[in-house]
């Protein structure tokens, strides 16, 4: 006969479950509760684990998350999100800062518990990120604060105290560029997805990000060319149903008197979203003459962590996964090469990860206070109470770990410097590493960084068609590849990492920008810690650019983007020079004189990093120094 579960918890597990389907309108969706981060899974929702004492900010998290997901599930498109998908990396994360706000807007004006379950999710996520610590705009993320800005003009409830100091960091800018009412008819557009996109793109135009949005795709319709009015209120009708999550869903979910106040605005939004798209038209025509040449945009800043670093153009750059770069068949045989030219250094390897995979777990191990007045009772010591009555029963309760969540982004540089055994070693350990810490459940990211041409690619060829302006800033074409997403697991992504095996991959570096990119991915993390290893064997290089701008140019973004990642902490940065001193830009660094030690240093450096003793990290470091003298 089955026991029933003593838990506390599970009932109020169940209930959560049944309310995230039912507010997500989807009964099929699989909700589970891990210690894990949250997150979307293939199936439904991964949410926060919730313990047997149920305390009230693990209940509050846990109902926080789960309405934010399902509002998302509900009133989100994903065809119309891609559709209007901003191109540039700042301004997809302020559209999509300001998508999410949208939908949990919308939920949060019908339904007060809703927004209170929300407030508490945001809440903790102010004080993981320690937004009320950030005094500058240089530590504030721009998104985020875009996102608050917008969920208290579209709902009109007051942020968490955390929140609203992140905000505060930000209201000037945000005044200067949108107005004191810029967002104030903002809620008018709430309810129809495809029109809220527009309105977002005005918001990123209009705070100095215009340049990564991208061609209009509503330019691309041949819908729009056509004079037929019925047909074009056909299409918009047709697009209401397909880019808002369904008008009649959301009338559903709306309270009675709600409904028809919401059917008249959409129609009204319809028709002066026409006419907006018409005027912009009339407007970028009669405007024609007097821009700037398409290849060469006025572009907002590039870099956060310098205003004045320069690119002459970003429509060459690439950030793509590594499985579109070849063929799998291709990657399967590189793979093989790669796990055959390194099998005499797998052993050791594989030690150093077993080494690393028990000072973890010693760490995740839950340990129990024993001889408590309440709590568990603890069966071992109930022979006391059988030899003497008088004695009390005696409890115990499971103690919470210090272990944080944590996602570790591994950068690899993969210049042409590296090519042979470096960039096999690196590949290699970059595999081992991944799998221990996901035993450790540590989600882990690979990136790595190069150019698509040697010496300027198509960027210099549109600079020299232009006349050859001096100064251009960076003028070669960045590839930045996705070897491993942090919620991939490893078994999907073993392959992509044969890549590095593959001729003619490996060009030029352009360090500066790639660590600001890797940054920026980590960062936007929801784990509690975020670490960023870069593996490197020189200073950033590349011909083309250098040639035309101060021969420091390149080395000195570098050294600002460092300073700005180490100044702001939310991420924790590591870096390894392999033959090359890497002490000089990174505060935190070791440097290796041979290949074969990089899965020794990457091991002991995590390992003091997750020991969380400064002493044990010097010891790592003064280890790793002895090895490479």
């Amino acid at each position: 006969m089955a026991q029933k579960t003593d838990n506390p918890a599970e009932p109020f597990k169940k209930a959560l479950a049944e309310a995230t389907r039912a507010l997500s309108n989807e009964a099929e969706l699989e909700i589970t509760y891990s210690a894990d981060p949250s997150g979307k899974t293939a199936t439904g929702f991964r949410l926060p684990q919730v313990s047997r004492r149920m305390t009230k900010s693990e209940v509050l998290l846990a109902r926080g998350t789960a309405d934010a997901y399902a509002l998302r599930e509900r009133f989100h498109n994903p065809e119309t999100n891609a559709k209007y998908m901003p191109r540039g990396e700042v301004a997809r994360q302020i559209f999509d800062a300001l998508e999410t706000a949208r939908c949990e807007a919308v939920g949060a004006r019908a339904m007060p518990g809703v927004a209170d379950n929300l407030d508490a999710r945001l809440a903790n996520n102010a004080e993981k990120q320690n937004w009320a610590g950030m005094t500058s705009t240089t530590d504030a993320p721009l998104h985020e604060a875009a996102q608050l800005l917008l969920r208290k003009a579209a709902t009109g409830r007051e942020l968490p105290e955390g929140c609203e100091h992140l905000l505060d960091i930000w209201q000037g800018f945000f005044d200067s560029h949108l107005g004191e009412d810029g967002l104030a008819q903002v809620g008018d557009t709430l309810d129809d997805q495809a029109a809220f996109a527009k309105t977002a793109w005005q918001i990123i135009d209009d705070l100095g990000y215009g340049d990564q949005l991208g061609d209009d795709p509503d330019q691309d319709e041949p819908e729009d060319m056509d004079g037929d009015p019925d047909q074009d209120e056909d299409d918009q009708q047709t697009d209401g149903e397909d880019g808002g999550d369904d008008e009649g869903e959301q009338d559903e979910y709306l309270p009675d008197d709600m409904r028809g106040e919401q059917d008249d605005s959409q129609q009204m939004e319809v028709s002066m979203d026409d006419s907006d798209v018409d005027m912009d038209e009339m407007e970028a025509m009669e405007a024609d003459d007097s821009m700037p040449p398409p290849d060469r945009p006025e572009q907002g800043p590039i870099s956060d962590a310098d205003p004045n670093y320069k690119v002459y153009t970003q429509k060459f750059d690439e950030q793509v996964l590594a499985e579109e770069l070849s063929e799998p068949e291709e990657l399967e045989r590189l793979r093989d090469y790669l796990d055959k030219q390194l099998e005499p250094l797998k052993g050791a390897v594989s030690r150093l990860a077993n080494k690393l995979q028990r000072r973890l777990q010693a760490q995740q191990n839950r340990t129990w206070e024993f001889d408590l007045e309440e709590g568990m009772l603890d069966c071992g010591r109930l022979a006391r109470v059988v030899v003497n009555p008088t004695t009390p029963l005696s409890f115990k309760m499971e103690k919470d770990t210090e272990f944080r969540d944590t996602v570790v982004s591994l950068l690899i540089d993969n210049s042409g410097s590296m090519r042979g055994r470096p960039i096999s070693i690196a590949a290699i350990s970059a595999d081992v590493l991944a799998r221990t810490l996901e035993r450790c459940q540590v989600k882990v990211e690979i990136l790595g960084f190069t150019t698509k041409a040697w010496k300027g690619g198509e960027s210099r060829e549109d600079w020299l068609s232009n006349g050859r302006p001096q100064n251009p800033g960076r003028l070669n074409d960045l590839r930045h590849i996705v070897y491993k997403e942090a919620d991939a697991p490893m078994r999907r992504a073993r392959n992509n990492l044969g890549l590095m095996m593959r001729e003619g991959l490996l060009k030029e570096n352009i360090d500066g920008e790639a660590l600001e990119w890797a940054y920026r991915r980590v960062a936007s993390r929801h784990e509690a810690r975020k670490i960023l290893v870069v593996i490197s064997d020189g200073a950033p290089v590349d011909d083309s650019t250098l040639s035309v701008n101060p021969s420091n140019y390149l080395e000195r973004h570098l050294r600002d983007v460092i300073q700005m990642i180490e100044k702001r902490r939310a991420v924790e940065l590591v870096a390894i020079g392999i033959g090359h001193d890497v002490t000089r830009y990174y505060s935190r660094a070791v440097t290796i004189t041979d290949a074969e030690q990089l899965a020794g240093a990457i091991t002991e450096q995590l390992a003091a990093l997750f020991d969380n003793d400064p002493r044990a990290q010097g010891r790592a470091d003064r280890r790793a120094a002895r090895r490479a003298a």
